[in-house]
């Protein structure tokens, strides 16, 4: 009897490591995807966040366009943001808490720009904002601009460029290396 001569198929063990390299940069592309997808929500809380805490500013504003007008004895606008150059998380604390019948329409702006400022600081991470008017004094036919700026983790930063439109005097010498991420609302005071 006459035995045959098989060849013995499969894999070598060079397919094999090809094979194992193919999977390894399948996993290596699924790793970035997952990991961004663990962050975008962490982007979208505090973008939804400062849209909150703009608009319920901005209604404040349009409640008491007269106290807002002098409140911080600019005509108008508020740059607290722009003079605090360590962006920390450290809460702020009100210093001007009015009470009735002690309250006028200045004093009562000025608390509810440390009640905006104190929750921007609460919910976004080394959070602040900036306020402008077209005018000086801000008036009802006025419009006015409010950013609100914070400071992303930089695992998120690394994720997407900041293509927000921030205000001109917020330079690198306030922000450091990273620059912050802005919201930007025009409002008009009426």
């Amino acid at each position: 009897m006459y035995l045959a001569k098989h060849h013995q198929t499969g894999a070598s063990l060079i397919e094999v490591l090809v094979a194992i390299l193919l999977l390894s940069f399948g996993m290596l592309a699924l790793g970035s995807m997952l990991s961004f997808a663990v962050q975008a929500p962490k982007l979208s809380i505090l973008r939804t966040a400062a849209v909150n805490i703009a608009n319920s500013h901005v209604e404040r504003i349009r409640a008491n366009p007269e106290g807002f007008a002098k409140a911080d004895g600019t005509g108008g606008s508020y740059a607290a943001s722009l003079h605090d150059t360590s962006w920390s998380n450290t809460q702020i604390t009100a210093s001007n808490q009015c009470t009735y019948p002690d309250c006028t329409a200045q004093t009562v702006a000025t608390m509810d720009i440390e009640d905006t400022r104190m929750a921007i600081r609460r919910q976004l991470p080394a959070g602040d904002m900036v306020t402008k008017c077209s005018t000086t004094p801000c008036i009802k036919t006025s419009y006015g601009e409010l950013w609100v700026i914070w400071k992303e983790p930089s695992t998120v930063s690394l994720l997407s460029s900041s293509s927000d439109n921030c205000p001109s005097e917020l330079t690198s010498s306030y922000y450091g290396t990273e620059p912050p991420r802005c919201l930007y609302i025009r409002f008009k005071v009426e």
